[in-house]
């Protein structure tokens, strides 16, 4: 089965474990959906490998806890997912990714920086 990036607009049992797996620090109702707070996820096989948080405001997005499952690491996932986030909302002009809960800062400023976003204060910004 091909991996794909989804927005989740409601979350079924399944995807609430494999959330869980991802984000064991947050609580389901954290993980409210709207169209102003969304989440992507990577998925393959009917499971969730991977996730972020999108909120929007205006022109302006922000992305937060972006995890890929260690068990699918350094395969690209990642990318896929954040450029497929980008691409899904073209009206946002303006990214930031904070650096709040980022496990290694320097395999995430490499990470970030391949993804044309550039080093800022707290986190990372694409224009």
């Amino acid at each position: 089965m091909k991996l794909t990036i989804i927005r989740l607009h409601t979350l079924s049992e399944q995807d609430k474990i494999d959330l869980g797996k991802i984000w064991p620090e947050y609580t389901e109702a954290s993980l409210a959906l709207d169209e102003l707070h969304r989440i992507y996820a990577a998925r393959f096989n009917d499971r969730l490998l991977a996730a972020v948080r999108v909120t929007l405001s205006g022109t302006e997005g922000a992305l937060d806890s972006l995890r890929v499952r260690d068990v699918t690491r350094r395969r690209g996932v990642g990318q896929y997912l954040v450029e497929e986030v980008l691409r899904d909302n073209p009206g946002i002009s303006s990214w930031w990714m904070a650096d709040v809960g980022v496990e290694d800062r320097g395999v995430m400023a490499a990470f970030m920086q391949a993804l044309d976003f550039t080093a800022q204060k707290g986190g990372w910004e694409k224009r």
